[in-house]
């Protein structure tokens, strides 16, 4: 596919297709939550629920570079909510592994997102 096309659902409705969808490549037991950023119709604002009793949540800023290649940031990592150090090899792997997750999500909507 071309690196010019581009993303034919935003918003709203992508944020939508993205709650639909992360359930199925996330673990079972965590939990996604997905919002349209209100600045940007090509970001989303992922939240992720860790599973178990280590109580961390990740916010993940996700931006669509084109209908199929999505830039992953993290932004937050919490413990009990609470900001904590995101430099830790068990937070750094667990963020990586979101990321897979994430990156595994837009590949699944590249059909809803290129039209």
């Amino acid at each position: 596919m071309s690196r010019t096309e581009t993303l034919q659902l935003a918003g709203s409705a992508l944020a939508e297709a993205w709650e639909r969808t992360m359930p199925i490549v996330l673990s079972q037991s965590d939990h996604a939550e997905v919002r349209a950023d209100e600045a940007q119709e090509n970001v989303l604002r992922v939240h992720i629920a860790t599973a178990g009793h280590s109580n961390y949540s990740f916010d993940f800023k996700c931006t669509y570079v084109d209908s199929r290649e999505v830039q992953v940031e993290l932004i937050d990592v919490e413990c009990d909510g609470v900001s904590v150090d995101e430099r830790t090899n068990t937070i750094q792997t667990l963020a990586d592994d979101y990321v897979r997750h994430i990156h595994e999500c837009a590949q699944q909507l590249h059909a809803v997102t290129s039209g």
